[in-house]
């Protein structure tokens, strides 16, 4: 098995679904993510649609797309069909630096499937998953999970079995399942998890800033953190983050060089395959802190085409 890959920062970018797009994750790349992550994906939709791609002649990579230049890239997978997970990573394993698996999305569709969060209240099928996983592929596997269902204790003996089963880095959501993603998380179970495995640890929930970012890695210890919510519209958290680490202070940018910044996503997203109201959202999410924010938004809620939105967003 192959190890990690070098990370040029200490700040990922989490997969999330409906945001973590070829185009978001480009332009946080290169605002300084040091990994960047697709958005999580199907184990049994790759196989229909590798099946589907292959008698066109075309690759996975038309079905979950990326740049050369995200690399390190992790594709993150959910599902626990033992056969169909072995399969899946082996499709997407020449493409992707990093197969991460989902133990703590906690969305009704995904659990009710007895995947991402779900997975936490079953130790046998953990451990099958992560040998099947390990053992499928020579690229690197890592996992993100969440504290527990609504025991925030759980995620200890899904760390202990990971470590055992060749998981290389592990990242905690310190939140339960339960509690979606209201409340605070708990940093302190962060720390509990880097004093019982011996791989790397990242951090995440609640940074939403250079400063918090740095109180994490004092408070818990973790190697790594991972930015999910707050890098939405914001993509020069990155950058502020890496420059806060190195020298204590940070750049402010402006509402301009906002517009700027989804202005260049915007030329991205032409690239790939993502749904219009896909770019909207994003869009609005670039409008947060901007003067006349409600209005921006709601002109853009009902744009056609992304030269609508480009025509609200120069003139916010």
């Amino acid at each position: 098995m192959s190890c990690l890959p070098k990370f040029s920062s200490k700040a990922f970018l989490a997969p999330m679904a409906g945001v973590s797009d070829a185009a978001l994750r480009l332009l946080c790349k290169e605002m300084g993510a040091g990994l960047v992550a697709t958005e999580l994906t199907s184990i049994h939709a790759i196989i229909a649609k590798e099946r589907q791609l292959r008698l066109e002649g075309k690759k996975i990579t038309e079905f979950v797309e990326f740049s050369e230049k995200e690399r390190p890239i992790s594709i993150q997978l959910f599902g626990s069909d033992l056969d169909a997970l072995g399969r899946a990573a082996k499709i997407v394993e020449p493409f992707f630096d990093i197969i991460d698996y989902n133990m703590g999305c906690p969305a009704p569709h995904i659990t009710q499937q007895m995947a991402g969060g779900a997975l936490l209240q079953n130790n046998d099928l953990t451990r099958k998953i992560f040998r099947t996983l390990v053992s499928s592929v020579k690229k690197p596997i890592t996992l993100k999970m969440r504290a527990g269902i609504n025991d925030s204790d759980r995620f200890k003996d899904v760390a202990r079995i990971a470590q055992e089963e060749g998981i290389q880095m592990i990242t905690l959501h310190a939140r339960t399942v339960r509690q979606g993603y209201s409340g605070q998380s708990d940093w302190s179970l962060i720390r509990k998890l880097k004093e019982i495995v011996d791989v790397p640890v990242v951090g995440n929930g609640d940074i939403t800033s250079p400063e918090l970012a740095k109180k994490m890695i004092d408070e818990t210890g973790c190697d790594y953190i991972m930015i999910g919510r707050a890098a939405m519209g914001n993509p020069f958290l990155f950058k502020q983050i890496d420059e806060y680490f190195m020298t204590g202070t940070y750049q402010e940018y402006s509402a301009r060089y906002q517009v700027e910044m989804f202005l260049k996503y915007a030329e991205y997203a032409l690239h790939y395959n993502i749904k219009f109201p896909n770019i909207r959202q994003q869009a609005m999410r670039f409008t947060k802190g901007l003067v006349g924010s409600t209005r921006l938004r709601a002109r853009i809620m009902v744009a056609d085409t992304i030269d609508d939105i480009r025509t609200v967003m120069l003139e916010a």
